[in-house]
Order: structure tokens, then sequence, then C-alpha cells
């Protein structure tokens, strides 16, 4: 591990041999759809608010789409996804932040980036913390199931600021605190903990991943009455991680749309994708007005092969069909807004993202 971590500040020092001008914003807030495909966001925003184009993301003022391909099957998981816009390299399915196919490297990310600039950084989930997608952000390994190595990652050498997310799954209360986090377990600890200044601050909410948002609304389960929903996490990764003057990077994930795209669930579809876009909204009245802060909205991949038979209304679910329980290879879409969010305009690949984001820091 020592010599991972030793290769990552080598090519950290590499990266920071461009020019000066070649830095990201000051804050960067990426917000990933895991499995949110063009229909699954239609879906949402008629059933929401009666028309498509009508979630908060869609009317940002930079629109395109994003390839999505691992470098060994056309078809990525989201481990292999969310290494290529961590680091900007195509890895094979499975892999966490390590150069795969190559000698096994870590790659340094755009985490690492962040936080040797002196930046503040944060990992938020509807997952486990120590699912594929917030691991290839805070950790290197060569298999997204080894759970226990993903956890150490966080908790000993990458160090999240704030950490939030569903818990267990390698990631427990106890080695948080030992490592010196301050561990919180429901929204009333949350908001005590930002109120106190806490730092490093790890959410642990529940064990295993966070609960559907359709199923709180269904019978005597209120279990959001006591747990934090994901606007509300992401805000609070924001306001502690806003306190730096040095900015901060946050990876903001809605992980669950493609849990319940897998089973083919539309109603938990939707109405994940909806939190999601309350979640953008929130980040994005937060920066309203601010000339220093990106805000990216995109997915790794589509799941589900999902389409809309017939959009449904206003309150009416649509009828749709499917082509697969699993991936798909089809491009997703991305949107920004603020600083240098014009790049992000026409079609990328999933591994120009920290490319990307450093270019934007240029438009002032």
């Amino acid at each position: 591990m020592r010599t991972i971590i030793a290769g990552i500040s080598c090519l950290l020092a590499l990266m920071g041999a461009r020019p000066a001008s070649a830095e990201a914003p000051r804050n960067v807030i990426l917000c990933i759809g895991d499995g949110m495909g063009f229909e699954h966001v239609r879906a949402a925003g008629i059933y929401l608010n009666g028309e498509s184009g009508s979630l908060s993301f869609e009317s940002f003022p930079a629109q395109g789409m994003l390839s999505t391909g691992a470098a060994d099957d056309p078809i990525t998981d989201s481990a292999a996804s969310a290494t290529a816009m961590a680091s900007g390299r195509k890895v094979s399915n499975g892999v966490i932040g390590v150069a795969i196919p190559g000698d096994g490297h870590a790659l340094p990310n755009l985490l690492d980036q962040a936080k040797q600039s002196g930046k503040l950084v944060g990992l938020v989930t509807t997952t486990e913390l120590t699912h594929a997608t917030p691991a290839a952000f805070g950790a290197h390994t060569p298999s997204r199931d080894r759970r226990g190595v993903i956890a150490r990652g966080y908790l000993h050498h990458s160090r999240p600021d704030v950490m939030f997310g569903g818990g267990g799954a390698g990631l427990y209360a106890d080695d948080a605190r030992q490592a010196g986090y301050t561990v919180v377990t429901d929204r009333d600890e949350l908001l005590c903990a930002l109120n106190a200044g806490a730092m490093p601050l790890c959410g642990l909410f529940g064990k295993g991943n966070m609960p559907y948002e359709h199923d709180d609304n269904i019978g005597d389960t209120a279990v959001y009455e006591t747990l934090p929903h994901l606007h509300e996490t992401a805000m609070a990764a924001v306001e502690a991680l806003s306190a730096d003057p040095d900015g901060f990077f946050l990876m903001v994930e809605g992980g669950r749309i493609d849990h319940a795209a897998h089973d083919h669930q539309l109603e938990r579809i939707i109405d994940e994708t909806i939190e999601f876009s309350r979640t953008v909204a929130d980040l994005a009245e937060w920066a309203r007005g601010r000339d220093d802060t990106l805000i990216i909205v995109t997915a790794d991949h589509e799941t589900g092969g999902m389409s809309l038979v017939y959009p449904g209304a206003r309150g009416v679910y649509p009828v749709v069909r499917w082509s697969t329980w699993g991936h798909t290879p089809v491009d997703v879409g991305i949107w920004a807004t603020g600083q240098g969010a014009g790049l992000f305009e026409g079609t990328h690949d999933n591994a120009d993202l920290p490319e990307l984001i450093n270019r934007a820091g240029d438009d002032r």
C-alpha cells in the first residue's frame, strides 16, 4: 500500500507540472446518477411535472452526451466507468482506480488532485460507501469486491474530509472513529456534528444501502423520519466543505437508480431519479451567483435498456419496455452549469472528464 501511495504522489507531481492556468475551478461538484439513462430522466420528468425536459439539471446551460465503454468491454460496469471519470484512464470492468490493463499502478484521480491542491474533498452516495462508484474516487484495488481494502483506503490513505452513505460492507463505525473521524448515524447526529464543526466526518446511515425513496411512502414505513435524504447529505457536505478558502471537490451519487433498474422496478426508479434531481436543484441554488463553482451531472452507464411505450402524465406512471436486466452500451447524458460549463457540450467519453474539469479552470 505504501508503494501505491508513493506512486500516486509521484504521478500527482507530474500532473502539477502542467501550466498553472490548467487548474480545476475552485469548487467542483460531480453528480452521478448510477444507471440513469435518457429514458429514466424523461420518465421522471413527466411523472413529476407532466412534461419531459423538466428535471432540475435539464435546464442547465450546457448539455451533451457521454460514451461509457470499459477497456475490455463496450458495456461498462460502475467500477470501470467511475474510474474513467475519476482518473481519465480506461480500465477493465471490476477494477477500482488501478491501471488494468497495464502494470496495475494506482491511478491518480480528481479527489487526489484536489487534496494535493489543498482543497477539502467529499463522497456522498445512497449506496454503501464502499460501493464501486464512490470507491473509484477514494480507493485503489484490482477488484471492486475487496470492500475491506476500499474502506482502509478511505480511512488511512485518501481520507475524504466528508463521507456520507450506507454503512457496513467493510466500513464500520469503530474503525472510522479509530481513524479520527466523527461518526454520525442519523439526521439529528449529522446536524449536531455540523453545528459543532466536526471534521473529518463520516455518516454511516444504516447497514447496507440507503432505503429506496419510494419505500418510505408505503404503509407505516417512515425510515426517512430519522435518516437524511440524499439532498440533505449533499447539502450537509457542501456546508462542511465550503468552509475551506481553497475550495472543494465533491462527488454525489444517486446510486439506487441502478439497483431499481436492474430489477425493472419503475416506481423506485422514478422516485430515486426525482430525489437525485432535487439534490441537484439544491446544489445549483447554493451555487447561484458564484463564479468559482462547476456542477456536472451525468451517469456512469444506462441500466435496463428502458424505453417509454406510453409516456404517462403528471402523477401517472408510464408504460415501459426493457431490453435487458443488465447495463447497456448506449451514451448517457451530461449537463453542466457554472465555471467552464460550455466545455461539456457535445459528445465526450467518460475518460475525458478530468481534462475537461481542469480546462474549466481557465474559463473566467
